[in-house]
């Protein structure tokens, strides 16, 4: 009887774990998917500067415009189930004038063990890329 106790237990703690990892690794997914249609959102998003001096090989962009087009897509969206907290990070912008880069980060909310960890939840941070070629 008390094999069965422990093992039950043992049991147990490895489910509630295997749900808590399996949690947060979805909200992972959901971040990355948020800040890859930030990118393509931002990779589209027009400079003002090529009015005046045209295109090269990709669409320009500068920070200004890749953090606020991909403001303007994350403010456009709900915040996905899971999450307690998300946003853009700040070196969200164009490193190369031809190239978006999203930064996003999430508090992640852990199921069953949640409370014993510092905090409230496990923060999460991806990086998305995304240039706009020109054919």
């Amino acid at each position: 009887m008390l094999l069965i106790l422990v093992f039950t237990m043992i049991s147990t703690v490895l489910i509630t774990g295997v749900i808590a990892v399996t949690s947060v690794h979805l909200s992972r997914m959901k971040l990355l998917d948020a800040a890859d249609g930030a990118a393509l959102a931002a990779a589209n998003a027009l400079d003002d500067t090529a009015y005046s001096a045209g295109v090269g090989e990709a669409v320009p962009l500068s920070n200004a415009t890749v953090q606020q087009a991909a403001s303007n897509y994350i403010g456009s969206r709900s915040m996905p189930t899971g999450m307690l907290q998300w946003g853009l990070g700040g070196d969200t912008g164009s490193p190369d004038g031809q190239l978006a880069v999203v930064h996003m980060s999430c508090v992640a909310e852990v199921p069953f063990i949640g409370w014993m960890l510092s905090g409230n939840g496990i923060e999460i941070n991806v990086v998305s890329r995304a240039r706009s070629d020109l054919e």
